[in-house]
């Protein structure tokens, strides 16, 4: 009896679980599939039935587009607008072509994200009518042309365009726009290439892992860089569009603008559009255009979520790459924005972009099997006139004492020699102790290797020695060149005021 009833509780139990299981699973069944239940996503599934586009299709293609962000109306730097980016400019019109396919006013599909969505699907289903009347019957697969059409693109570029797109279909999108939740449950869906099967995507000379899709010639300079101007500078920047609306638009002949390199937020792939060789059109001053190389970067200076760890490792790997090959040091004072060209209208990169990253990833950590560090006590390594007083003063300083000097329009700087054991990169550090009246702008001369190492260079950088006091402070990294000789001097001909101060420098080989 016991045995029953023990057996017959058991059983009880395990339908109690069953029931209370499959009820406590209900919720997560219930999360799953498409959401489209708010007022954007009801705006996609509409224009998905009026013109018989698959409604995932649409989201993925307005994700590759804008991320879903409409920005308020305000158009892309290639005459983009809203989610659809339905483009108007002097050479692509289809934000017109959009409004003559739904009846809709232009000025509508600008600034109504709804307006702009059924244009987007218009769009899409008259490149797609292109091939088959018969729209509507046509399997996600089969959409492939179309979405190449749709970036305004030729060849190679439209193909990789629309297998990007693929792959967030792949992929599934979960979003939020505006408290709004956008899902795309992952689609296993291999795209027919259609005409784009077998296309070879043509790839850079200058940096091979980059596709190569030329500018119009009307937006950039040929030259013959660095014999003709030397390359100091690399300059990043970001599209304030998509990566194929930008792509489009350096190939857009009345743009008067180009990059040298485009970069997708999504995976970091790199599209070169001009030689290194080159002057492109990209800084807004003319003497950093003729001197260094311009970067763009995916996405849009307000939204933080353009900026991918795989954008980020593929640009500091690029970047790298040009430094190297040019001689550029990597630091800030040569790697810099386009809001710190001199003249600049731009906020690029803007507050999103996180330099202390990006820099580590183009330096790749610091340290090495050979340092040194030079003292302004250490015998025979150390000069300066007895114009720099001696103090001991503040606590922060390296050693038993530092120099210091009033600013002054003289050469009369004090040098540091170090002995490099051989040709190549090393990171320089320099200490000294920080105060209010000291300079704010030390100039910190180094003599790096020329490009042929046959001799060297002098580069300047300027410190602030009103902070970052009694501490090894990076100056970036510089190829030097082998030999004992005076590479670091610290000037008093500067514009900044307070005394200049000289303290000790570190030199590691990376």
């Amino acid at each position: 009896m016991r045995t029953r009833r023990g057996l017959g509780f058991l059983v009880l139990l395990l339908f109690l679980f069953s029931v209370v299981g499959t009820a406590l699973a209900a919720p997560e069944e219930f999360e799953r599939g498409n959401r489209l239940d708010g007022p954007l996503g009801r705006a996609f599934q509409k224009a998905a039935e009026a013109y018989g586009v698959p409604v995932e299709l649409l989201v993925a293609l307005a994700y590759a587009e804008t991320r879903l962000d409409d920005h308020d109306g305000v158009p892309s730097v290639a005459g983009g607008y809203g989610v659809m980016h339905l483009v108007s400019n002097p050479e692509v019109t289809t934000l017109e072509k959009a409004a003559g396919l739904t009846g809709l006013d232009a000025e509508k599909l600008k600034t109504d994200t709804a307006a702009n969505i059924l244009g987007g699907a218009a769009l899409l289903a008259s490149y797609a009518a292109e091939r088959t009347e018969a729209v509507k019957n046509l399997q996600l697969a089969d959409w492939f042309e179309a979405v190449a059409r749709y970036s305004q693109l030729e060849g190679a570029a439209a193909r990789d365009y629309a297998l990007q797109v693929y792959e967030f279909l792949n992929r599934g999108i979960d979003a939020e726009v505006d408290g709004e939740e956008i899902r795309i449950e992952p689609q296993a869906v291999k795209p027919n290439l259609g005409k784009y099967e077998g296309l070879v995507t043509a790839m850079s000379d200058d940096y091979p892992s980059a596709a190569w899709v030329p500018a119009h010639s009307s937006n950039y300079t040929v030259a013959s860089r660095p014999s003709s101007h030397s390359i100091r500078y690399i300059i990043i920047h970001v599209t304030q569009g998509s990566y194929a609306g930008t792509i489009s638009w350096f190939q857009n002949p009345s743009s008067n603008v180009s990059a040298h390199y485009v970069i997708r937020s999504s995976d970091g792939a790199i599209t070169q559009m001009v030689r290194e060789k080159d002057i492109a059109w990209h800084a807004g001053n003319w003497t950093y255009n003729t001197q260094s190389i311009g970067i763009e970067h995916e996405g849009w200076v307000s939204n933080c979520t353009w900026f991918t760890d795989a954008m980020y490792r593929s640009s500091a790997a690029l970047t790298r790459n040009i430094a190297l090959k040019y001689g550029i040091p990597m630091n800030r004072n040569y790697i810099i924005g386009h809001n710190e060209v001199p003249g600049a209208t731009h906020t690029d990169p803007g507050s999103c972009w996180d330099w202390n990253y990006y820099m580590s990833l183009v330096i790749q950590g610091s340290g090495g099997s050979w340092s040194a560090i030079v003292d302004n006590t250490t015998s025979g390594r150390f000069r300066a006139s007895s114009n720099w007083g001696t103090s001991s003063w503040s606590s922060q300083r390296y050693g038993s004492d530092y120099r210091f000097a009033e600013p002054a329009s003289v050469s009369d700087a004090a040098y540091y020699k170090f002995n490099i054991p051989s040709t190549g990169y090393y990171d320089i550090y320099m200490w000294y102790p920080a105060n209010s009246g000291y300079n704010d702008k030390t100039p910190v001369v180094i003599w790096q290797a020329n490009s042929n190492n046959t001799g060297t260079t002098p580069v300047t950088v300027h410190v602030n020695q009103r902070t970052n006091g009694g501490k090894w402070v990076h100056l970036g990294t510089y190829r030097l060149l082998a030999g004992d000789r005076e590479i670091i001097a610290v000037s008093r001909w500067t514009s900044g005021t307070g005394y200049v101060i000289a303290d000790a420098f570190k030199v590691v080989r990376r």
